[in-house]
């Protein structure tokens, strides 16, 4: 086996080294000495930067989002209790409950007892909202029809956790409610999308009764087959009427 001081020169990794790095973002098998190199110093440097930008970024769906898929899918906005970015990150049980006047806006605009309820949501990255949903939504839509789903009214929270499941659940209803939002960000990527997704969810369920797959990115889980998965999982709720630790993923 190659040394490790062998290892940091790039002409000397073997074969299988180099497959490695080619299919992962993880900064493995840098170059080393006393310290970083300046260019790997300064990778790291903007790749933290970008990450801080992402969670204090305001996501804002008639900028963000292409003019003609907003007026295509009606999407509206609501917002959680979380009144500022500030609150949201000092305070992630408000992030989890729904304003009043967004219950007010959805009970206006949605329809109760979809199969499929979607739902998006800023979470700690917008940047990954902006990149992912506009190519993954229309898909799950084709696909949610082809299987003969009834799709819910789709909306945006702002300022939003994961728990708000709950509460939309309550109010709506649907058989499968799925919450598309932007991850924390890291150092590989500050783009990266989650589909959390539950059956009936309700006051009280914690992670332990939701599904979730994760890093949809260019880089991580494509598009198409986030698509497939999450159609899949929930067929599979609603086939077997739950989700979360008693559901495993087909």
């Amino acid at each position: 086996m190659p040394s490790h001081d062998k290892l940091s020169s790039v002409s000397a990794w073997p074969e299988l080294v180099r497959k490695i790095r080619e299919r992962t973002p993880a900064r493995i098998f840098v170059e080393r000495g006393a310290a970083y190199s300046t260019q790997m110093q300064l990778e790291l440097r903007a790749a933290h930067a970008r990450a801080v930008d992402a969670v204090w970024t305001e996501f804002d769906l008639e900028r963000n989002f292409p003019p003609e898929f907003v007026t295509e899918w009606k999407l509206f906005e609501s917002t959680s209790q979380a009144e500022s970015k500030s609150q949201f990150l000092l305070r992630p049980d408000l992030g989890r409950r729904l304003s009043s006047q967004a219950k007010r806006i959805i009970l206006q605009n949605c329809p109760k007892s979809p199969d499929i309820q979607i739902v998006v949501g800023d979470g700690l990255s917008g940047p990954a909202v902006t990149a992912q949903v506009p190519k993954l939504f229309p898909l799950l839509e084709q696909q949610f029809q082809e299987r003969g789903w009834s799709v819910g009214q789709s909306f945006y929270v702002r300022n939003c956790r994961v728990g708000i499941m709950n509460d939309i659940g309550e109010l709506l209803r649907p058989r499968v409610l799925i919450l598309l939002i932007g991850e924390r960000p890291g150092l590989a990527t500050a783009e990266s999308l989650s589909a959390y997704m539950a059956y009936s969810p309700r006051t009280g369920h914690t992670d332990a009764d939701r599904n979730l797959i994760s890093n949809i990115h260019a880089r991580g889980v494509r598009i198409p087959e986030a698509a497939e998965r999450i159609t899949n999982l929930a067929g599979q709720m609603m086939s077997q009427k739950g989700s979360g630790t008693k559901l495993k993923e087909e």
